[in-house]
């Protein structure tokens, strides 16, 4: 039986038997009559994982979905893909938005989004691959190659996440506070 087997057989089962209000253990000695609630929540896959040959690539247990999302959490976007517009997949600001796709972003493809684009609004394009020449070809649109993009926002090989705090904040009570 794996960690994720065990979460639902025994420490979700227990957690939903205790806010129905069961009466066995600490739950009967101090009277719990049950309610409340909790959150669960489940671990997706790894995003990025080593092939055969030793390369980082996307694991291929993602789903377009999924990919989306878990490349607008680490660029600092909300997923919330638009019904009319299949590069709107999700927004930053007000104005910017951004595209994940494991497509080859060519010339024509890139066009094609630019038509639909207002002046105003900024696009950062997640990809596997892109034409070169169209890095820098529009001032309002961004091209990162996946998952290499990703991977500058990880650390490999650390132990230590510290916060290396060297004078923490005093707190001084003011008149206001007695």
């Amino acid at each position: 039986m794996n960690c994720g087997e065990q979460c639902y057989s025994m420490s979700k089962k227990r957690l939903d038997s205790v806010v129905d209000g069961e009466q066995t253990g600490i739950s009967k000695a101090i009277g719990w009559k049950g309610g409340s609630g909790y959150k669960f929540y489940e671990l997706a896959p790894t995003l990025i994982k080593t092939d055969d040959f030793g390369q980082q690539i996307i694991n291929e247990q993602y789903n377009p979905e999924m990919l989306a999302s878990a490349v607008a959490l680490h660029e600092g976007f909300e997923y919330k893909p638009s019904k009319d517009l299949f590069w709107k997949q999700s927004q930053g600001t007000e104005n910017s938005y951004l595209y994940v796709t494991t497509n080859h972003i060519t010339e024509m493809g890139l066009e094609s989004i630019v038509n639909m684009m207002n002046e105003t609004e900024y696009l950062v394009i997640a990809c596997t691959s892109f034409d070169n020449k169209l890095k820098n070809k529009y001032k309002n649109i961004s091209i990162k190659k996946i998952p290499q993009a990703l991977l500058k926002n990880c650390e490999y090989g650390k132990d230590d996440y510290s916060l290396q705090i060297i004078t923490p904040p005093e707190y001084q009570e003011s008149e206001d506070d007695e």
